[in-house]
């Protein structure tokens, strides 16, 4: 039988596997925008990466630990700097897979009972609205939510590109 832990590895590895495979060849176009309202594929990035600030691997070490009971979360940020500009499709791998190290470091070392039953109040600044969550549905909600829109978004810009 698989442990909750083991399925949120394995669901971590899917995204970053597909996450990967769709910077395939992006080195050239990463600030390409479709039209003035659509994200580049370097702010999508960095959104997934800072969203929730400082990333969710960070929220879940703390929500392990126990040291973060509670974290804000605003929506719609593209989380882009200066530095961030000057980063290349290299550098962005790098960041990506240093987010993901993180987590399955994170995971590695909790239970099934820390990501059940040890629990965040997430502060949604952009709803007003507070929610109650544990370290599985951190997850679930990061990766089968939030992060496949934006995989999803990703994909499209690749089409767009030709790709």
């Amino acid at each position: 039988m698989t442990s909750q832990r083991d399925s949120l590895v394995e669901l971590a590895g899917s995204v970053q596997t597909r996450l990967m495979e769709l910077l395939d060849g992006m080195d050239y176009c990463l600030d390409w925008r479709a039209d003035s309202e659509s994200w580049s594929v370097r702010q999508v990035i960095y959104h997934l990466l800072d969203t929730p600030p400082g990333g969710i691997q960070g929220i879940v070490k703390g929500l392990v630990d126990g040291t973060l009971t509670e974290y804000e979360l605003w929506a719609d940020r593209d989380n882009i700097t200066p530095q961030r500009m000057e980063h290349d499709l290299e550098q962005l791998r790098s960041d990506i897979n240093g987010l993901f190290a993180d987590l399955n470091e994170t995971l590695a070392g909790a239970s099934d009972q820390d990501l059940l039953e040890k629990a965040v109040t997430v502060h949604i600044k952009s709803r007003n609205e507070d929610a109650t969550r544990n370290g599985k549905e951190l997850l679930e909600r990061q990766f089968t939510g939030h992060w496949e829109d934006h995989l999803n978004q990703l994909q499209e810009v690749r089409e767009a590109l030709g790709f």
